[in-house]
């Protein structure tokens, strides 16, 4: 069976808009186009009702009430009003003044989580970042060592964008609530994909983002808990009131209508394409691994999101490598640091040495993905790591048994 070129296997950097979600959003531009703050007439009332009923969506999906859904431009604005807001809200001691509170991380999260936290180090608080063990999964029992009397927040994300693993979300979760500390979670990766219920996972705060689950770009979510415990932020961004008073501005119509039937659509059709995805997967990473050597797989064995795969070929370069199979959409690391040459913090973070962090593609499959291009992904796969090692020196030598990490090399 012959596949379409090029291959789009970067869903972790943004899925295609689902044709459903777009056909539900335009009305929104052109039928129902009132400013949804205009509650003195019906264009407002209209355009109110289509929020109404994508917060209900969003909340649904989440195992949320929908006053606990505040609308942002994505999980970046989500990610800054979670940690900042909270941060601010809960501070031990008013700004300025040292001291202000202790804050949880982990040195693998995504930048839009870990430089709020940096901001917040300036401002008086002081952060641990958490270094992962190799297999990528941060446990409750780590959250708990690291817990102090002044711990205000854990910020501790779902799932890992780069190399899909899984955290012990619902336990520090857990962890969070005996000890009194706000847990917010980062589940741009998760939600859409997995089951979520933020009441019985002991979710606080959670960011989520539509253009990750088939919705469009530039516009997402935070969820905010209302009861037990009732979580407060302070606002980042200030002039309408609107969202609670957590997130003033125009709502953005369309874009959250389409964010609402996204998270509609993958309520219905989760379970069915956990199950395809991971197979595909599976026969991906079977397919590569059963057919070079010196391949590994990133994170853990089985605690991953079931169409996100990351490994490492051995004696390759990665950019090289892309440019071998340049007719396939991967990634060297997020898509919000693609753009650097240096090799991925996240794996770094895991203790995977440079050589290896430079050799790692990310591929990460969606609903449009088929059994016939995976085929085609694991041939091309196969013959640029081939071809490319044929070209490597180092290879020759570790075949002809060299221990490379003794050689001493010649400066020029």
């Amino acid at each position: 069976m012959s596949v379409k070129l090029p291959i789009y296997l970067d869903n972790a950097a943004t899925t295609r808009t689902d044709p459903r979600v777009v056909e539900a959003m335009l009305p929104a531009f052109n039928d129902v186009y009132g400013n949804p703050g205009s509650r003195n007439h019906r264009y407002g009332w209209e355009s109110e009702d289509l929020v109404d009923t994508a917060r209900r969506q969003v909340a649904s999906l989440i195992g949320a009430d929908r006053k606990e859904v505040i609308f942002t431009s994505g999980s970046t604005e989500s990610n800054n009003l979670a940690i900042k807001g909270a941060a601010s809200m809960y501070a031990k001691k008013p700004a300025g003044q040292t001291g202000r509170g202790h804050i949880i991380t982990a040195a693998h999260e995504h930048k839009a989580v870990l430089d709020p936290c940096k901001r917040l180090t300036k401002e008086g608080f002081d952060v641990t970042i958490l270094d992962p063990p190799a297999d990528g999964v941060i446990t409750a029992a780590m959250i708990k060592d690291a817990m102090r009397e002044d711990t205000i927040l854990v910020t501790i994300m779902w799932a890992n964008n780069e190399i899909g693993t899984i955290n012990e979300v619902p336990e520090i979760g857990a962890l969070c609530h005996e000890r009194g500390v706000i847990f917010h979670t980062d589940a741009t990766q998760w939600v859409g994909k997995m089951p979520t219920n933020v009441s019985t996972d002991n979710v606080d705060l959670l960011s989520l983002s539509a253009h990750k689950m088939y919705g469009p770009m530039g516009v997402g979510a935070l969820y905010v808990r209302r009861r037990r415990p009732r979580v407060r932020l302070t606002a980042m961004i200030e002039g309408g009131g609107q969202e609670r008073g957590m997130r003033s501005g125009t709502l953005n119509v369309p874009g959250i209508v389409g964010l609402g039937k996204a998270c509609e659509i993958c309520a219905h059709e989760m379970d069915s394409e956990n199950e395809r995805l991971h197979k595909l997967r599976v026969k991906l990473e079977q397919g590569i691994t059963g057919k070079l050597d010196h391949v590994q797989i990133n994170g853990h064995a089985d605690k991953r999101l079931p169409h996100l795969t990351n490994i490492s070929y051995g004696f390759v370069e990665g950019e090289s490598m892309m440019m071998a199979i340049k007719e396939i959409a991967v990634s060297s690391g997020s898509a919000c640091t693609s753009a650097s040459l240096e090799p991925s913090y996240v794996l770094k973070s895991l203790g995977i040495g440079d050589d290896l962090a430079h050799s790692s593609l990310r591929m990460s499959l969606g609903r449009w993905t088929t059994e016939a291009e995976i085929d085609y992904v694991i041939d091309k796969v196969v013959v640029a790591v081939k071809k490319l090692r044929e070209l490597s020196p180092l290879y020759d030598m570790h075949n002809e048994g060299i221990d490379l990490s003794k050689v001493q090399w010649a400066a020029h």
